[in-house]
C-alpha cells in the first residue's frame, strides 16, 4: 500500500491531507475532532491579537460548486490558541500542529511574534496574509513593499519555523514578484491558495451572503485551476527548502493527487471540510491512496512536482 507520509521544514507527518485554517479548527472541540481524524495535523483558525467576533451573519453558504464567505476573521484571540496548541503537544510530544495567526494592523505584528516567541508554542506558524473578508482592509501580500516590511521585522523577533498563507496570484509577473520577496528570508513554507477574494453568489434573488454587500471568498471546486496553478509556478520559483502546502477545490482523492503532482508537499482542504466534517480525510486518503497504488505510486516523492506539460507543437499559417 502506499505510503502518504511528508515532511515540512523537518517535521514529519504521517499524512498529506489537514484542514485550511478557518474551517473546524474555532475552538478545541472543533480541533479536537480533527486531531482524532485521518488528518495528518490542524491548524488552528487564524488568531488575531485580541478575539473577534467576525462580520454579521449570514456570512457563509455552501454552493453546488463550493462557498462563499465573508467570516471577518472571528477567532478566540492568540493567547486562547496558544494555550489549546500547547495541549494538543503535551498531550501528542511527536505530532506537529500549526498555529495560524494574522495582524488587524502594522503595530500588531510585532506585538504577535513577540508573544509567541515567549511563549512554549514548538510548531509551525502560518502568517496569513491572505484573508480577503476583513471590511476595510486590503489583502497584505498583494502589496509585496508591505509583505517585505512585515516579514523583516517577524523574522527578526521569531526564529521558528515560519509559514505565509498566501491570496491567488493570476499574473506571471505578480507570481515572480512575491517569489522575489519569499526568497530572502528564512521561510519553512508557504500555504497556496486562500479563498478567491470578492466574488458573488445569488440565490433566487437575494445575495447568498450579507457582509460587503454580498462579496466574499469564493472557495471549493470554482477555485481548483487557480489552486494548481499556484501551487506549480511558485514550485518553480521558490528556492527548494521552502515547502508548500497545497490548499483550495478538494473535493475528492484526485484533486489531491493533483496538488501534489504540480508540487505541494501537504494539502489542505477547507470548503469540503466543512460540508463533510473530519470524516471527510478518511474518504481523501483513501481515494488518494487507490491512485498511487492504481499508478504504481509507493510514495509521495515519486510523483511530487512531476506534471507533465505536451510537448508545443507549430502552427501552420493557411
Amino acid at each position: 500500500m502506499a505510503e502518504l507520509t511528508t515532511t515540512i521544514g523537518g517535521f514529519h507527518f504521517n499524512n498529506t491531507i489537514m484542514n485550511g485554517a478557518g474551517v473546524w479548527c474555532y475552538d478545541r472541540k472543533e480541533l479536537s475532532a480533527v486531531d482524532t481524524s485521518a488528518a495528518a495535523t490542524f491548524v488552528t483558525k487564524t488568531a488575531t491579537l485580541a478575539p473577534r467576533a467576525g462580520n454579521p451573519k449570514p456570512r457563509m453558504a455552501a454552493t453546488d460548486l463550493g462557498s462563499i464567505n465573508s467570516m471577518g476573521l472571528p477567532n478566540k484571540g492568540l493567547d486562547y490558541y496558544l494555550q489549546v496548541v500547547e495541549e494538543f503537544h503535551q498531550a501528542n510530544p511527536e505530532k506537529p500542529y500549526f498555529l495560524s495567526t494574522t495582524g488587524t494592523s502594522p503595530d500588531d505584528f510585532g506585538k504577535i511574534f513577540t508573544k509567541i516567541a515567549a511563549s512554549n508554542f514548538s510548531g509551525l506558524v502560518e502568517l496569513n496574509l491572505s484573508c480577503p473578508n476583513v471590511v476595510g482592509k486590503p489583502q497584505i501580500a498583494y502589496d509585496f513593499a508591505a509583505v517585505e516590511r512585515i516579514l523583516t521585522q517577524v523574522t527578526g523577533i521569531y526564529h521558528g519555523p515560519l509559514g505565509v498563507k498566501l491570496p491567488p496570484y493570476f499574473d506571471l509577473v505578480h507570481f515572480q514578484q512575491i517569489a522575489d520577496v519569499l526568497n530572502q528570508f528564512p521561510l519553512t513554507f508557504v500555504n497556496t491558495i486562500n479563498s478567491v477574494g470578492n466574488g458573488l453568489v445569488i440565490q433566487d434573488e437575494t445575495a447568498a451572503i450579507a457582509p460587503k454587500g454580498g462579496l466574499g471568498g469564493i472557495g471549493g471546486g470554482y477555485i481548483k485551476p487557480m489552486a494548481l496553478a499556484n501551487v506549480r509556478v511558485l514550485r518553480q520559483l521558490l528556492k527548494p527548502e521552502i515547502n508548500i502546502i497545497g490548499t483550495g477545490g478538494v473535493e475528492i482523492g484526485r484533486d489531491v493527487f493533483e496538488l501534489i503532482l504540480c508540487g505541494a508537499d501537504m494539502v489542505g482542504v477547507a470548503t469540503q471540510l466543512g460540508k463533510e466534517g473530519p470524516k471527510v480525510f478518511a474518504r481523501l486518503t483513501e481515494e488518494l491512496t487507490a491512485i498511487m497504488d492504481a499508478k504504481g505510486y509507493k510514495r509521495l516523492s515519486d510523483f511530487r512536482g512531476k506534471l507533465q506539460v505536451p510537448e508545443a507543437r507549430e502552427v501552420a499559417v493557411h
